[in-house]
């Protein structure tokens, strides 16, 4: 072949690069809008993992040949990482200028003019995360009571991500992707079903009217006592 008619590397990678942009729609217009719909799967893939490993380490499970310890860091890295895919879903998201989210919305519920109330569970499902690692962090300054008591709020961050992810697009709504949420949903809901069973094994059973009624005593106490005296 004659050297004039030889095709460059160069010139090759540009043929590469446009026959993907035919293939995937991805280009830069649209670059940001894929990356916040592909950190929101991951980030949600992620959380399910810190529900499932949370559940373990509250029942002190762990897979066999790693320490309590462990499953605990590894708990932990997790929820970082899915803090941090979290954290790129809602910047691209705001920096996409398909539509108009202003970054205010990201933490503040209903202040976006676009899909306010799921966006808004999206903003309160954030903060509930921000609220775990932050006091996660801050663990040795707090009191066991106080950090247990924000840290449980990361339960209810799960469900709400979810019903975000669900209905604030329609990613979610068909093919792979709704497979895919239907089985977080499935497995989450398997594994507190579990964690129940396991706790009501380890009651016997004939101590567990008593210890259901100390715990409606204990209940009957603490709403008496919130109720003001006049």
């Amino acid at each position: 072949m004659p050297r004039g008619t030889s095709e460059s590397p160069r010139t090759r990678r540009r043929g590469t690069a446009a026959t993907l942009k035919i293939v995937s729609g991805i280009d830069s217009s649209t670059a940001l809008w894929y990356a916040s719909r592909a950190t929101g799967v991951v980030a949600l893939l992620l959380l399910t993992a810190v529900m499932l490993l949370g559940v373990g380490v509250a029942r002190g499970r762990r897979p066999p040949g790693l320490s309590r310890f462990a499953v605990s860091g590894l708990h932990r890295n997790v929820a970082l990482l899915a803090t941090t895919f979290v954290a790129i879903h809602v910047l691209t998201a705001v920096v996409d200028g398909y539509v108009t989210i202003p970054l205010t919305a990201t933490v503040i519920p209903l202040t976006s003019s676009y899909e306010r109330f799921w966006l808004g569970l999206g903003a309160v499902s954030f903060d509930l995360v921000l609220a775990t690692v932050i006091t996660s962090l801050l663990r040795r300054h707090l009191t066991r009571k106080v950090w247990r008591g924000i840290h449980l709020t990361a339960y209810a961050s799960w469900p709400v991500a979810v019903l975000h992810s669900a209905f604030a697009s329609k990613d979610l709504q068909h093919g792979v992707l709704l497979i895919t949420a239907i089985a977080c949903v499935m497995v989450v809901i398997a594994a507190f079903l579990w964690r129940m069973a396991q706790a009501a094994n380890d009651i016997p059973r004939a101590e567990r009217v008593s210890h259901l009624m100390a715990a409606v005593q204990s209940c009957n106490r603490d709403a008496g006592a919130a109720v003001p005296p006049w």
